[in-house]
């Protein structure tokens, strides 16, 4: 190796030195804040990489980048704060940090080694943004009109967008299948938590746009608030606003309500609170069947005793008017006092038959009355009973299903190979077409 012809030239180790020497006069040891837009962030091993560029400065090659590292005991429990507050750190998120700044030599670059985020900051910029999305809801006059759509008083085709098998779903199933009403429940699976619940719930709401449901219920278990942030979000907002049906919510949560609960018809505290109020709903559509009912055969009885008694008074009234003119006319009627005694049965008999006859007329019409209300009462326990599917399958109907649920009307969307779903009361079968023959008009 040739010697150096300079002896003051600088080693890189020295040179690097002499930058850590300068970083640690100029910061003196101490951490700093810096606010900056996130341009890439990655999860690797339990640590965070992050590169923050100035949001005013030039972008592109001439921006300036800071390298930023968060290692995994610090950046644990600060995750778990930003999940629990519904804080997500993603690319374009403006961030306030706090930490130390450092060299890392092996590729001479200045580094900054994370310790703590301004979380009040992001919390105020997230109320922020969902009040101004409030605002343009309103403005658009959204804000209210699920809450102006008409409920069926007897909603029995129910639309449900929940995850299957959560326990926010099976709380809610439970109320109407325990409630002994014949509800039709279309289950729309979508995903509830992480960054692709809303446009998964936004999407099943459209679905059950399509499927012309009594009212549609969106459902989900308690959570934190980063749990439940789907529910904050545009997309839910708009498809929710703009569901032609009501839509109910059972979210649970213990603090304030979220996008979802302000815009529906109507929002529970829990899934379970929000099956209880269907069904307490047909409840009251039934006992008003009932009731009307029982008014019809109360009144009936009542009409038929007052007939009765309408009779007794006519006869009592008959009776003690014939003994008075009888009495009246007693000497001027004793020469054809014979000719009366004959005559006088026989006007009481038919007098008394056409009583009877009007109170058997009066009875036949009460009774006929009766039956034709009690055939109504019987024709709504069918109607109501008409729209159980699951009765039809019993008596030897089928239905057959698309492979993505859907029900299937015509041959005209199959082919060799489509796979057909088939509906039985004790299961399903899957099978495939291998040939289609289509009618002749």
């Amino acid at each position: 190796m040739l010697p150096l012809e300079r002896t003051d030239a600088l080693t890189i180790g020295q040179l690097y030195g002499q930058v850590e020497t300068a970083l640690s006069r100029a910061f003196r040891g101490r951490q700093v804040w810096v606010r900056g837009e996130i341009q890439s962030i990655t999860d690797r091993t339990g640590h965070c990489y992050m590169d923050l560029v100035d949001p005013d400065g030039p972008r592109g090659r001439d921006a300036a980048v800071l390298k930023v590292k968060c290692w995994q005991r610090t950046w644990a429990p600060l995750r778990r704060v930003l999940a629990d507050q519904g804080i997500v750190l993603e690319v374009g998120t403006l961030v306030a940090i706090r930490g130390s700044i450092g060299l890392y030599r092996a590729k001479g670059e200045i580094d900054f080694t994370l310790s703590e985020v301004d979380v009040s900051a992001l919390l105020g910029r997230l109320a922020a943004g969902r009040a101004a999305l409030l605002e343009t809801l309103e403005a658009e006059g959204l804000l209210g009109r699920n809450r102006s759509l008409p409920v069926p008083p007897v909603p029995l085709r129910v639309g449900l967008v929940a995850s299957p098998g959560t326990e926010g779903a099976k709380d809610f199933l439970g109320q109407l299948e325990d409630s002994g009403y014949a509800f039709h429940i279309l289950l729309v699976p979508a995903v509830v938590q992480g960054p692709g619940a809303p446009t998964s719930i936004a999407t099943a709401l459209a679905t059950l746009t399509r499927a012309g449901c009594d009212l549609a219920v969106l459902v989900r278990g308690g959570g934190s608030r980063g749990d439940l942030a789907p529910f904050d979000t545009e997309p839910v907002a708009r498809a929710l606003a703009a569901a032609p049906m009501a839509v109910w919510t059972g979210i649970g949560h213990t603090g304030d309500q979220s996008l979802a609960d302000i815009l529906a018809n109507r929002a529970f505290i829990t899934p379970t609170e929000c099956g209880q109020e269907i069904v307490r709903r047909v409840d009251q559509a039934w006992a008003s069947v009932a009731a009307r009912g029982d008014r019809i055969g109360r009144r009936a009885v009542d009409a038929l005793a007052t007939a009765s008694r309408r009779d007794d008074q006519a006869r009592g009234r008959l009776v003690a008017a014939t003994r008075t003119q009888l009495d009246r006319h007693s000497e001027r009627l004793t020469g054809r006092a014979r000719r009366i005694a004959q005559v006088a049965p026989r006007r009481v008999e038919l007098a008394e038959a056409e009583i009877a006859g009007r109170a058997g007329r009066l009875g036949t019409l009460a009774l006929v009355a009766l039956d034709h209300q009690s055939d109504r009462t019987r024709h709504w326990r069918r109607l109501l009973a008409a729209y159980d599917v699951d009765r039809q399958l019993e008596r030897g109907y089928t239905l057959t299903l698309g492979a993505d649920g859907r029900v299937l009307r015509s041959v005209e969307a199959l082919g060799p190979g489509t796979v057909l779903l088939t509906r039985f009361p004790d299961g399903t079968a899957r099978s495939a077409v291998e040939a289609i023959e289509k009618e002749q008009p």
